[in-house]
């Protein structure tokens, strides 16, 4: 038997007077998974979370949980539940008192609500700090009482809109930690919103692409960074190589040849293309080899070119280079300090070409 999504958006869109904010999303969001909605600003992410939490009611489409159409539903009939940007906790309230809120409002009995608030408090490592006001906690402390708060009333569904925007970096990367540990725990379904490539990749059992209302792709970080579907998703997760070619012959079992940037390669293609088609050919920066001369070691084909510039970035180096027809291209190699190789200077004539099959060939269709 199927298993059925526990919230999902069928053919949603949204318009704010003549401006079209998401348009046609199709989402369907597993039990107990760690899914991110990834996008530059504006895109639509927050919105489709408002939507999901009922602040928004869609334009068209439908919002389910559990099966059951939810679209009329207010917020605090859904079995899901947000933790804001600003995390919104009450400044004239303890530890306990924002955390208790909820079930104090659905009249809890006060015994009932300290044990509960005792119970979340373990788990988001907070014991200890409930007498405490919001302006006497950390950012990171602050950030776990609004996560209480919103577990408190075992919600089916956690969204999270960018909870980690007002921290550093050192703390940014703890809580990317904890919030995972603690939705395994849980076995909450958690909806995360960000703009951060890295963030969403570390945390999330699948990632959403967003671009001007719509989604791009939808797959796990490895798919998503290995397999992008079109320029931007590849450009948007990463640094990305786009050579220009034309499909020279076709072979059976998704072969190609082409003339890519002026040299016929061999390509792996994942998709169905014609003789003379243009095509871009995508690599990321750890996909290029480089060979310096006058060694000449490798066999053909490869391109020639420069070295621009060579920067250090301790586990690896960065290098800039500019072929012989003036397509500029960065690498990335792992550094090993016993490796004198691996300095480039300046001006050094290289060879270079890539690891086979790791190329993504894309046709115009899909920029």
């Amino acid at each position: 038997m199927e298993q059925i999504p526990i919230l999902e958006l069928r053919g949603v869109s949204k318009y704010f007077g003549d401006t079209c904010a998401l348009y046609d999303i199709n989402l369907a969001i597993e039990n107990g998974e760690f899914i991110t909605l990834l996008g530059p600003s504006g895109c639509g992410k927050t919105t489709i979370l408002r939507i999901l939490s009922g602040f928004e009611r869609a334009s068209e489409g439908d919002v389910l949980l559990n099966g059951n159409k939810i679209n009329a539903m207010p917020p605090e009939d859904r079995q899901v539940n947000t933790v804001f940007q600003n995390y919104a906790l009450f400044p004239h309230m303890t530890v306990a008192q924002n955390v208790g809120f909820g079930l104090k409002m659905q009249k809890y009995a006060n015994s009932r609500i300290a044990e509960r608030v005792e119970e979340v408090l373990k788990r988001v490592h907070l014991e200890g700090l409930a007498e405490r006001m919001p302006s006497q906690l950390s950012g990171g402390q602050q950030q776990r009482v609004a996560i209480a708060r919103a577990i408190i009333n075992n919600p089916l569904v956690l969204l999270l809109d960018e909870p980690f925007s007002a921290l550093d970096f050192k703390l940014r990367k703890q809580m990317q930690l904890e919030i995972k540990h603690l939705q395994r725990q849980l076995g909450i379904t958690f909806v995360f919103v960000t703009h951060d490539q890295e963030e969403a990749f570390a945390m999330s059992d699948r990632v959403v692409i967003m671009n001007e209302g719509s989604i791009e792709q939808i797959g796990s970080s490895q798919e998503i960074y290995e397999e992008p579907k079109n320029l931007f998703v590849a450009r948007f997760v990463g640094e990305i190589n786009v050579l220009e070619g034309t499909v020279t012959s076709v072979n059976s079992g998704g072969g190609l040849k082409a003339d890519v940037e002026g040299v016929s390669f061999n390509l792996k293609a994942r998709g169905e293309f014609t003789w003379g088609e243009k095509v871009k050919v995508l690599l990321r920066p750890e996909d290029l080899r480089i060979y310096t001369l006058p060694e000449q070691t490798l066999n053909p084909p490869f391109f020639m070119g420069r070295i621009d510039e060579s920067v250090y970035k301790g586990a690896t180096v960065d290098i800039m280079l500019t072929l012989d027809n003036g397509k500029q291209l960065q690498a990335a190699e792992f550094f090993n300090e016993d490796d004198e190789d691996i300095v480039y200077r300046p001006g050094e004539r290289v060879q270079v070409t890539w690891v086979e099959g790791w190329e993504v060939v894309l046709g115009e269709e899909d920029e």
